[in-house]
């Protein structure tokens, strides 16, 4: 007897996401023995506590085609840790009035430790249930797998805006800006300003500093960088991930405030770092923050990184019908050159709440660049383009006004 899917984004969206939602979808449909109606959760967790579920029956094969070229969270994100007895009374409600079968969650490690609680929370209830977590995060620090969906074409995002805004900085450096700070995403992990590092061709090339945070920031020695950069090449450009850390383990971008996981709010790295550096030297500097700019890029997207997401998406529901449960699918690197990779799954209480750094193989001696075997493993996950369909000049995204299913419980009261 086929039973229904609910499927739920969550975390920071990516360019990628919703190939993973249109993966699933395409695939699902083609199991009608086993999935009943599929649902898709507004705005993540949330939307299953609070009843909003969305019929994706809606979405023609025209449509889901235009879901897996369509940045950001179609069916809408949230930032929501589970954490009270109501909460679990209430999702087990849910999931049991709509008789629900099958539950995929569409995120990074947090997400990962809510798809879990859903399972745990089943199994303790005895209530039948498989929880399958479909892998995404533009901080690619999700463990057991290759890398996480949304990654690549950020890392190509911000590999050729690099490129280009190294051009422009080199272009008015002997009489004007002689410093270019670019701060990218990632807390804990590098990997994000590491990727920037594919810009470069030969050391004369941007970017030419790059701020990790598995590297203390120590203020003298990268002042002393700095002007050796600048002597050296008549300029500077740096990437800096927002989780930097002094020697003392302070973030240098701490806003104040914490997120709903308990994270600190981050914020002003690259305007500090050009603090520190005019201070120390006079030059004339300029700073960027990419923002969700860099996690919303879809018409630079890269190939490869589109194919995965659809690909995670695509197993889930396979692995799903397989009879899997409480697993994250993954993504197996076979080999660099060429790059070939097939689809996996791993146990989802080993990846949960746990984080990837950057290896210390892929981090070069002097801390500000990287090394060989790190542009090894980087290098294939920017390839390719895959661009959306344009129409007068801009892409052609789709945009949808959902209407949820009428609800069978009472309003929740938190």
């Amino acid at each position: 007897m086929p039973r229904n899917a609910v499927y739920a984004q969550s975390g920071g969206v990516t360019p990628v996401i919703n190939a993973s939602a249109a993966g699933l979808l395409l695939t699902a449909r083609q199991y009608p023995v086993h999935f009943g109606r599929l649902f898709a959760a507004q705005n993540g967790i949330l939307g299953v506590l609070n009843e909003a579920l969305i019929d994706t029956a809606v979405l023609s094969s025209r449509e889901l085609q235009q879901l897996k070229n369509t940045p950001g969270g179609a069916f809408g994100s949230c930032r929501h840790k589970l954490k009270t007895e109501s909460e679990l009374r209430r999702l087990l409600a849910v999931l049991q009035a709509w008789d629900v079968g099958y539950f995929f969650y569409n995120g990074g490690g947090d997400s990962a430790d809510t798809c879990l609680k859903v399972a745990e929370l089943a199994r303790a209830a005895n209530y039948p249930l498989q929880a399958i977590h479909i892998p995404k995060t533009i901080d690619n620090d999700l463990p057991l797998t290759d890398c996480s969906p949304g990654f690549g074409s950020v890392a190509k995002y911000v590999a050729t805006s690099v490129r280009e805004a190294g051009l422009d900085v080199a272009s008015m450096a002997a009489s004007s800006t002689k410093v270019f700070v670019l701060e990218v995403m990632g807390r804990h992990a590098g990997w994000i300003a590491a990727a920037s590092a594919l810009a470069s061709r030969h050391h004369a090339e941007p970017p030419h500093l790059i701020l990790l945070p598995e590297v203390p920031f120590e203020r003298a020695r990268f002042v002393a960088a700095v002007e050796d950069t600048v002597a050296r090449y008549g300029y500077v450009v740096i990437v800096a991930a927002e989780g930097v850390k002094d020697t003392q383990g302070l973030y240098l971008s701490e806003a104040g405030g914490k997120d709903a996981f308990g994270h600190a709010q981050l914020g002003g790295l690259a305007p500090n770092l050009v603090e520190i550096i005019k201070a120390a030297t006079g030059f004339k500097c300029h700073w960027a923050v990419a923002d969700y700019l860099q996690r919303a890029a879809r018409h630079i997207a890269s190939a490869t990184d589109v194919q995965q997401a659809f690909a995670v998406g695509q197993a889930a529901a396979q692995l799903a019908v397989a009879g899997q449960n409480e697993v994250m699918v993954s993504i197996e690197r076979l080999s660099d050159e060429p790059y070939t990779w097939e689809i996996g799954a791993v146990p989802l209480g080993m990846v949960a709440n746990i984080e990837k750094p950057l290896p210390a193989e892929f981090i070069s001696a002097d801390g500000f660049g990287i090394t060989p075997a790190a542009r090894r493993y980087l290098l294939p996950l920017i390839q390719g383009e895959a661009p959306p369909a344009f129409i007068d000049g801009l892409p052609d995204y789709g945009q949808w006004s959902w209407v949820t299913e009428g609800a069978k419980l009472p309003p929740y009261r938190p």
